[in-house]
């Protein structure tokens, strides 16, 4: 990468594809809340787990932000077992 270079979104210079960077972006920010609504909750990790009705594994690379770990499905599926609901926005790119 130039420092000329610019990008929309951190995912795109390691992207193959903007359909590819926009799928790693959403479940970027999708981990990332997951995660702070378990650090928040106060849980240890086989309580967070639990919750999520994921294994201990899984929780820690969710908590340490593994994204390429987790399918959108997963995640959404994750979100679910905590009770939340997961909202789609569209805007243009």
């Amino acid at each position: 990468m130039r420092k000329s270079d610019n990008y929309a979104s951190a995912w795109d210079p390691i992207a193959n594809a903007a359909e590819q960077a926009g799928n790693l972006h959403t479940r970027s920010e999708l981990l990332e809340k997951i995660g702070e609504i378990v650090q928040q909750s106060g849980w240890t990790d086989a309580e967070a787990a639990n919750h999520c009705g994921v294994s201990q594994a899984r929780m820690d690379d969710l908590l340490c932000g593994r994204v390429a770990h987790f399918s959108l499905d997963a995640l959404v599926n994750i979100a679910t077992a905590l009770g939340l609901q997961v909202h789609v926005e569209l805007a243009p790119a």
